[in-house]
């Protein structure tokens, strides 16, 4: 568990559960500070598919959007403040005659949070500890202007994307060097794990090669304008945690852009489970092509996975790796 603040404040901090009704809570992560919430009152809203998936292991009735009305609003504070505002804005409007709990990690922005709600709103209650903040106040209709964009944005020619989702104010510069670098025939069959918004699969799909691509991708937001994006009968969506999936046939080619954080700190395991993802699910003479910042250490990796590795370009942050033949076959379908 990250931090009781949630749990302290109920305990004495002066914040109180409504006698009745349900929970709404965004963004909570199995770490997260719920025990002491009823849980068959929660219902957690939460997009990225491992979370999703743990809270509701845990339990927890999740969702991807909410729906109805609420007594109680939480925000657990994301990272970045176009989301977070958002997210405000949604608890105001789903819990509109009831309290609005915000927590968060002075890192994560919460002491500008905080600021900016009293500007609007009644925000006289706060309980500070381990470097971060929860503060609450009654539900107000004053935060329209926080409110996530009913259209996306378009950030490409024919691409859209949406507050929060990775690299949402452009091509991500690493996919830009490995599209470069991808072969004209790439195979029949291809996957882009981790495909984001879609940009990636797109260059893709521009080979007359491909007769399929599968675009497996954690984050439900990031997949949604995946799917706005790309309208190729070719293209097949999933949203899944490619690391842990089991559904995916054998590919002739997997292309990728790994995430490699979890926080703030890099960690270079994800990506490290991504490239056994693709070795699992490559045909025996399949081909693996994926970009990585250049201080991540995969090579090791690659070569105990793959019978052959070269890296075939980059820049002074990126390198482009080609691996062939994966080493193991461990199918997972």
């Amino acid at each position: 568990m990250q931090n009781q603040r949630i749990t302290l404040s109920l305990e004495g901090g002066g914040l109180s559960l409504p006698e009745e009704g349900q929970i709404l809570v965004f963004n909570a992560t199995p770490e997260s500070d719920l025990d002491s919430l009823p849980k068959e009152r929660v219902v957690a809203v939460q997009g990225f598919k491992p979370d999703y998936d743990a809270l509701a292991g845990a339990g927890y009735s999740v969702v991807t959007a909410p729906e109805g009305t609420y007594a109680m609003a939480i925000v657990f504070l994301p990272r970045a403040k176009a989301e977070a505002r958002a997210m405000i804005e949604a608890a105001t409007r789903f819990c509109p005659d009831g309290l609005v709990v915000v927590d968060g990690q002075k890192t994560d922005g919460i002491d500008g949070i905080y600021k900016a709600c009293r500007k609007v709103a009644d925000c006289s209650s706060a309980f500070s500890k381990s470097h971060g903040k929860t503060f609450w106040f009654p539900a107000v209709h004053a935060f329209e202007d926080w409110a996530a964009p009913q259209d996306p944005t378009e950030v490409a020619p024919g691409f859209v994307t949406r507050p929060g989702v990775f690299s949402a104010d452009g091509i991500d510069p690493g996919s830009k060097i490995l599209a470069d670098l991808l072969p004209e025939k790439l195979g029949a069959d291809v996957a882009d794990f981790g495909a984001g918004w879609g940009w990636l699969s797109a260059q893709v799909l521009t080979r007359e090669s491909v007769k399929s691509l599968h675009l497996v991708e954690a984050d439900h937001a990031a997949l949604e304008c995946a799917r706005e994006n790309i309208a190729d009968p070719r293209a097949e969506f999933h949203w899944a945690d490619v690391t842990r999936y089991k559904s995916l046939p054998a590919f002739d080619t997997v292309v990728m852009n790994p995430p490699f954080h979890t926080s703030r700190a890099a960690d270079p395991a994800i990506g490290k489970a991504f490239l056994a993802a693709a070795a699992r699910f490559l045909k025996p003479r399949g081909h693996l092509w994926v970009v990585a910042n250049r201080h991540l250490p995969y090579e090791a990796d690659l070569n105990e996975l793959y019978r052959n590795v070269e890296e075939v370009g980059g820049d002074n942050r990126f390198k482009v790796f080609h691996a062939s033949q994966p080493a193991q076959k461990t199918r997972n379908i």
